[in-house]
């Protein structure tokens, strides 16, 4: 089958498939959800070696012939992944009784990847997934692993920091897929966890990370002006009484700043 361009679709090579099975290590007790199986090329092995695999696939085609493939372990549902209940698709098409682990791969479309990473991390907890092992372009795996003060670091990292960490397991050059991207990618593996201890109110911090990166090239303070002014409070208060510099950056403050800034701003009369 061709690739689709409204797909964003990159098929492994062989030689590659055998570098990303060893790196996602499956195991016999997994239950392993794969996001894009496309013709199956990780499938195939995974189900081998795992105890039951469920695929979601967009494209009706592809998700035909790895059915007709008649696996007895894969199931195969044919849906976008942004349009699924996640936690609530594992818990009907997966046996709990027979599975040590959930666990997620994908390669996913670089289109679409941010949205499906934020979804993954929300559907984590109730889903009971342990990590996921996903294929991504280069420049968003960079994002994932950025430390505060680079230009990659920002939204994508503080809200991934918040549920999960993250290790880089591969590159790959556009050769190792047909037909060849334009662009690098990378293997990473999200361990997902709960918040760290310093911080107690992630919806908040995400809320706070999300308003002043849309303003990342002023100071701290004007970028959080707006977002406390609507809570009656003033942006300075705020960032003196969580210990912050108000002319830093956005992007130089990291998560643990970001934890204390949301306790001050989320109970203001505290002292």
């Amino acid at each position: 089958m061709r690739a689709r361009k409204r797909f964003a679709q990159h098929f492994l090579e062989p030689a590659w498939v055998t570098k990303l099975v060893t790196a996602i290590d499956p195991a016999p007790g997994d239950a392993i959800v794969e996001i894009g199986p496309g013709r199956g090329a990780i499938t195939l092995p995974l189900a081998a070696r795992v105890a039951q695999l469920l695929a979601i696939e967009v494209d009706r085609d592809l998700a035909a012939a790895l059915e007709a493939r008649a696996l007895p372990n894969v199931t195969v549902v044919t849906a976008d992944v942004l349009s699924v209940d996640l936690a609530a698709t594992v818990r009907t098409h997966l046996d709990q009784a027979t599975v040590a682990r959930r666990r997620v791969v994908g390669n996913l479309p670089y289109n679409i990847s941010s949205p499906i990473l934020f979804r993954l991390l929300a559907a984590a907890p109730a889903g009971g997934f342990i990590d996921a092992t996903l294929m991504l372009q280069e420049e968003v795996a960079e994002r994932l692993i950025a430390v505060p003060g680079t230009g990659e670091y920002g939204v994508l990292t503080i809200c991934t920091a918040l549920g999960a960490d993250v290790t880089r397991l591969l590159s790959l050059p556009p050769g190792a897929f047909r037909p060849a991207p334009k662009v690098r990618s990378a293997v990473v593996r999200l361990a997902f966890r709960p918040p760290p201890a310093e911080v107690h109110d992630s919806t908040l911090v995400v809320a706070i990370v999300r308003a002043v990166f849309t303003q990342r090239r002023k100071t701290l303070a004007n970028a959080l002006a707006p977002f406390v002014s609507s809570r009656g409070l003033r942006a300075s208060d705020a960032l003196e009484r969580a210990g912050i510099d108000p002319r830093r950056r956005p992007e130089t403050v990291s998560l643990a700043e970001y934890g204390r800034l949301a306790d001050v701003i989320g109970h203001p009369d505290k002292d």
